[in-house]
C-alpha cells in the first residue's frame, strides 16, 4: 500500500500490480486515453501486453479473469477499459514480440454511422 501511496499515475498502478501479480517476461502498459471521447490528462483507457509463463496452461478467457482480478480495485476507480494482450512467451515469439494497433476509437455515443 505504501508504495501505491507514492505512485503519481493508474499507468503507474497498473504495471505495478501486473508486476506484482505475474511476474512477467515482458509487460507494456499504455495510455490511450488521449485516443478516446475523454478528458485531457484522463487515464481511463489502457492497453496491457503482458507475455507471462503462467499464461501458457491457462485458455484466453481464464488470462483476462486473471488480469482483471488484480486490477478490480483500479477498475472500480475509473479505468474505464483495457485492451489485453495476455500471451505465453511462445506466443508472444511466434508473433514476433508484436501485437496489433489498437482500432480508432468511435466516440462512445458519438459513434460514426
Amino acid at each position: 500500500m505504501i508504495m501505491e501511496n507514492l505512485m503519481q499515475n493508474k499507468q503507474q498502478l497498473i504495471e505495478h500490480k501486473l508486476q506484482q501479480t505475474f511476474t512477467p517476461d515482458y509487460l507494456e502498459v499504455i495510455n490511450e486515453s488521449s485516443q478516446h471521447n475523454v478528458p485531457p490528462g484522463a487515464e481511463s483507457h489502457f492497453k496491457v501486453i503482458i507475455v507471462a509463463s503462467g499464461f501458457e496452461r491457462l485458455g484466453l478467457v481464464k488470462r483476462h479473469q486473471a488480469v482483471y482480478s488484480a486490477l478490480a480495485q483500479l477498475m472500480q476507480e475509473g479505468v474505464h477499459a483495457l485492451a489485453l494482450h495476455t500471451l505465453s512467451p511462445r506466443e508472444w515469439q511466434a508473433k514476433n514480440k508484436q501485437v496489433k494497433k489498437s482500432p480508432p476509437c468511435l466516440g462512445g455515443s458519438a459513434k460514426a454511422s
